[in-house]
């Protein structure tokens, strides 16, 4: 990834065509959700002036990804009740009335001869409170286990999603910042064009100068307007998506007010990046926690081979009439033992082994991927921040090239083309720049995304606290 970085910022400073095109837009999320949102706010008449702490607040506030995280974890704390319900008492009632008559012969209960086998119609009330509880269930003991752990990976999961959010808000914002700097370059450079224009029509005015001269002048004045089209349009579309990832209405105006500067960053080895990592990211202690669901899934289908203990018992009245009704009660203490299952279990138990089998694997290589983003992105810091001392080099050589080659068209001792190749080295010097502090603010993010504290220190490392 880093090498493709650079070698199209490199690509991009070579060519003078390439500073006239658009940025190159960073592929979509994975997950669609991070990009969009629910707005809530109305549109304000006044432009609204939003920060990177902002944007990151409102993406935390109204992102569809961390809404949906949300919704995840209320469903995980419903299953986990479920779950739990096996090992809690069930308590019910029942209040009826009946009407029966009985056959006594339907029974085989002899009749004498000339006697009627029919019991009369009678009315029974019973009215009752019924109990089950399980003594003894080791497959819903490890299920109950498992929900917990189910629910504990979801509010992982969810933490996990907000340090996603945070990235793509930061990105995003980045983004826009870069935008914003390109199209304040291409309006200063659009201004220098249109001075060396006047200077040489005047020139020409004078007869001191071709015609030739202020025709090359005025296609630079053009080239750098469709610069300065083209940076607008690309930031009114940065900006969009922003809002769109942000939750505020499409509609509503609005500026980035910060512009991001290079900061340093602290010195941090690979090896303490790693123990903050693994300490702090939500999706490695989520992935734990789904090995242990897994783990006490599988105790649950091998509890289903042991025998299950569990209690039932009501007390109620009965009787013809509600004044007479008579208390009753029955216990019951039963054991259930499975036989034959017909290698119902079995199967079960091969599932869940699978099951946990896979999750560790996965486990063993998320631990590996943070170790890899944690390197690469530390690599990237720096050479990106190598990258970004030769352009800031690179630019204060470009002006003073202009600077010189404006005084030499000046003073007549040059032709404006020397005016014109400098103004593109400018163009060039500058788009590398700005593409470079991107790189490197985006790196800076990553790195904070890597070790499980974007949503704590992404806004503090991508700007100087002390403006």
């Amino acid at each position: 990834m880093i090498r493709t970085k650079i070698i199209v910022l490199l690509l991009a400073g070579a060519s003078t065509a390439a500073a006239a095109q658009p940025a190159q837009r960073p592929q979509g999320q994975a997950d669609p959700r991070l990009s969009g949102s629910v707005p809530v706010d109305i549109v304000s008449a006044t432009p609204v002036a939003l920060s990177l702490g902002e944007a990151i607040q409102r993406g935390l506030q109204h992102n569809l990804g961390v809404l949906s995280g949300q919704e995840g974890v209320e469903a995980a704390r419903g299953a986990r009740m479920r779950a739990l319900a096996d090992l809690l008492p069930h308590v019910s009632g029942r209040f009826t009335r009946a009407e029966q008559q009985i056959n006594l012969q339907a029974f085989g209960i002899p009749i004498p001869a000339g006697a009627s086998p029919l019991i009369p119609p009678f009315g029974i009330w019973d009215a009752r409170v019924m109990l089950s509880q399980p003594i003894l269930d080791l497959r819903a003991i490890n299920e109950a286990k498992a929900g917990a752990k189910r629910l504990e990976a979801a509010e992982f999961g969810y933490e996990d999603t907000r340090d996603l959010v945070v990235l793509v808000c930061a990105n995003l914002y980045l983004q826009a910042v870069a935008a914003t700097s390109r199209v304040d370059s291409a309006r200063a450079q659009l201004a220098t064009a249109e001075t060396l224009y006047r200077i040489a029509a005047d020139r020409k005015q004078a007869g001191i100068a071709a015609g030739i001269e202020v025709l090359r002048a005025n296609v630079q004045v053009e080239t750098q307007r469709q610069r300065l089209i083209a940076s607008e349009a690309d930031l009114d579309t940065d900006k969009l998506r922003l809002a769109r990832a942000i939750g505020l209405p499409l509609a509503q105006v609005y500026t980035v007010s910060e512009k991001v500067p290079y900061m340093p960053l602290d010195d941090i080895t690979p090896d303490e990046a790693l123990a903050r990592a693994y300490a702090s990211r939500a999706d490695f202690k989520q992935k734990q926690a789904l090995v242990a669901a897994a783990e006490a899934g599988r105790g649950a289908a091998s509890g289903e081979r042991m025998p299950a203990v569990y209690l039932n018992a009501d007390y109620g009245a009965i009787g013809p009439t509600l004044g007479g009704a008579l208390p009753t009660f029955s216990v019951l203490l039963g054991v259930r033992l499975p036989i034959f299952q017909g290698g119902a279990i079995q199967g079960r138990i091969q599932e869940a082994s699978a099951a946990m089998r896979q999750q560790q694997a996965e486990l063993a290589d998320l631990k590996g991927r943070i170790e890899y983003e944690i390197r690469s992105a530390l690599l990237e810091l720096k050479a990106v921040t190598e990258l970004l001392k030769a352009a800031e080099s690179r630019v204060a050589l470009a002006d003073a090239q202009l600077r010189q080659a404006t005084d030499r068209f000046a003073a007549g001792v040059a032709s404006n083309l020397e005016v014109v190749e400098a103004q593109e080295a400018v163009a060039t010097a500058s788009e590398s720049r700005i593409g470079t502090l991107y790189i490197y603010n985006s790196a800076k993010a990553a790195l904070a995304r890597a070790m499980g504290l974007a949503e704590e220190q992404a806004a503090r490392l991508l700007k100087d606290e002390g403006k």
